[in-house]
Protein backbone atom coordinates (compact mmCIF):
# COMPACT_ATOMS: atom_id res chain seq x y z
CA UNK A 1 0.00 0.00 0.00
CA UNK A 2 1.69 3.21 -1.19
CA UNK A 3 0.28 6.37 0.38
CA UNK A 4 2.43 8.65 -1.78
CA UNK A 5 4.98 9.04 0.97
CA UNK A 6 8.67 8.68 0.12
CA UNK A 7 10.60 6.00 1.92
CA UNK A 8 12.86 7.60 4.50
CA UNK A 9 15.98 6.82 6.51
CA UNK A 10 16.13 7.60 10.21
CA UNK A 11 19.22 8.94 11.96
CA UNK A 12 19.83 10.16 15.48
CA UNK A 13 22.27 11.77 17.85
CA UNK A 14 24.10 9.53 20.33
CA UNK A 15 21.59 9.75 23.18
CA UNK A 16 18.62 9.39 20.81
CA UNK A 17 16.79 12.56 21.80
CA UNK A 18 17.21 14.14 18.36
CA UNK A 19 15.90 12.02 15.49
CA UNK A 20 16.03 13.15 11.87
CA UNK A 21 14.73 11.63 8.65
CA UNK A 22 15.89 12.03 5.07
CA UNK A 23 14.72 10.45 1.81
CA UNK A 24 15.89 6.84 1.41
CA UNK A 25 17.50 7.78 -1.91
CA UNK A 26 19.81 10.39 -0.32
CA UNK A 27 23.26 10.07 -1.91
CA UNK A 28 25.60 9.10 0.92
CA UNK A 29 28.28 7.99 -1.58
CA UNK A 30 29.46 11.55 -2.10
CA UNK A 31 30.13 12.18 1.59
CA UNK A 32 32.56 15.03 2.16
CA UNK A 33 34.19 17.09 4.84
CA UNK A 34 34.96 20.78 5.13
CA UNK A 35 38.07 22.47 6.49
CA UNK A 36 36.47 25.67 7.82
CA UNK A 37 37.29 26.47 11.43
CA UNK A 38 34.21 24.65 12.80
CA UNK A 39 34.06 21.65 10.49
CA UNK A 40 37.72 20.75 10.87
CA UNK A 41 37.15 20.52 14.62
CA UNK A 42 34.12 18.25 14.40
CA UNK A 43 35.47 16.36 11.32
CA UNK A 44 32.09 14.89 10.42
CA UNK A 45 31.40 13.48 6.98
CA UNK A 46 28.38 15.18 5.43
CA UNK A 47 25.90 14.54 2.64
CA UNK A 48 23.34 17.02 1.34
CA UNK A 49 19.56 16.99 1.19
CA UNK A 50 17.18 19.64 -0.09
CA UNK A 51 15.99 21.90 2.71
CA UNK A 52 12.40 20.68 2.44
CA UNK A 53 13.44 16.99 2.60
CA UNK A 54 14.97 16.91 6.10
CA UNK A 55 12.56 16.18 8.94
CA UNK A 56 13.29 16.56 12.64
CA UNK A 57 10.89 13.93 13.92
CA UNK A 58 11.75 14.24 17.60
CA UNK A 59 13.91 16.35 19.83
CA UNK A 60 13.39 19.74 18.21
CA UNK A 61 13.52 21.34 21.68
CA UNK A 62 16.73 19.40 22.38
CA UNK A 63 18.54 20.99 19.42
CA UNK A 64 21.08 23.71 19.99
CA UNK A 65 22.08 25.99 17.13
CA UNK A 66 25.46 27.58 16.52
CA UNK A 67 26.16 30.36 14.03
CA UNK A 68 29.11 32.66 13.45
CA UNK A 69 30.79 34.78 10.77
CA UNK A 70 28.16 35.56 8.09
CA UNK A 71 25.37 33.94 10.15
CA UNK A 72 23.99 32.10 7.11
CA UNK A 73 25.06 28.60 8.14
CA UNK A 74 23.17 27.24 11.12
CA UNK A 75 24.78 24.24 12.79
CA UNK A 76 22.43 22.04 14.83
CA UNK A 77 23.50 19.69 17.61
CA UNK A 78 21.93 17.80 20.48
CA UNK A 79 22.09 19.84 23.69
CA UNK A 80 22.37 16.64 25.73
CA UNK A 81 25.07 14.55 24.01
CA UNK A 82 26.59 17.26 21.79
CA UNK A 83 26.39 15.34 18.51
CA UNK A 84 26.11 17.48 15.37
CA UNK A 85 23.17 16.18 13.33
CA UNK A 86 22.76 18.70 10.50
CA UNK A 87 23.37 22.24 9.32
CA UNK A 88 21.86 24.73 6.95
CA UNK A 89 24.56 25.19 4.34
CA UNK A 90 26.12 28.57 3.70
CA UNK A 91 27.23 27.56 0.21
CA UNK A 92 23.64 26.60 -0.65
CA UNK A 93 20.99 27.73 1.88
CA UNK A 94 18.44 25.59 0.03
CA UNK A 95 20.17 22.47 1.36
CA UNK A 96 21.01 20.90 4.68
CA UNK A 97 24.26 19.12 5.29
CA UNK A 98 23.62 16.00 7.33
CA UNK A 99 26.06 14.09 9.50
CA UNK A 100 26.01 10.75 7.74
CA UNK A 101 27.34 8.91 10.77
CA UNK A 102 24.03 9.59 12.54
CA UNK A 103 22.61 6.86 10.27
CA UNK A 104 23.25 3.27 11.34
CA UNK A 105 23.67 1.87 7.82
CA UNK A 106 26.81 3.97 7.21
CA UNK A 107 30.21 2.25 7.32
CA UNK A 108 32.59 4.96 8.55
CA UNK A 109 35.59 3.18 7.01
CA UNK A 110 34.13 3.82 3.56
CA UNK A 111 34.74 7.57 4.04
CA UNK A 112 38.43 7.60 5.00
CA UNK A 113 39.20 9.39 1.74
CA UNK A 114 36.20 11.75 1.77
CA UNK A 115 36.69 14.90 -0.29
CA UNK A 116 37.56 17.95 1.81
CA UNK A 117 35.82 21.14 0.64
CA UNK A 118 37.76 24.38 0.96
CA UNK A 119 35.83 26.14 3.71
CA UNK A 120 38.85 28.22 4.68
CA UNK A 121 38.64 30.16 1.41
CA UNK A 122 34.86 30.24 1.09
CA UNK A 123 33.63 32.56 -1.69
CA UNK A 124 31.31 34.37 0.76
CA UNK A 125 34.36 35.51 2.72
CA UNK A 126 36.10 37.16 -0.24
Amino acid sequence: MNTGQKERLTGSCHCGKVVIMVPADTDFSQGRRCDCSLCRRRWAVMASVPKDELRVVSGRDDLGCYTWNTGVARHYFCKTCGIYTHHLRRSDPDEYGINITCFDHVDMKAYDGAVINDGVNHPSDQ
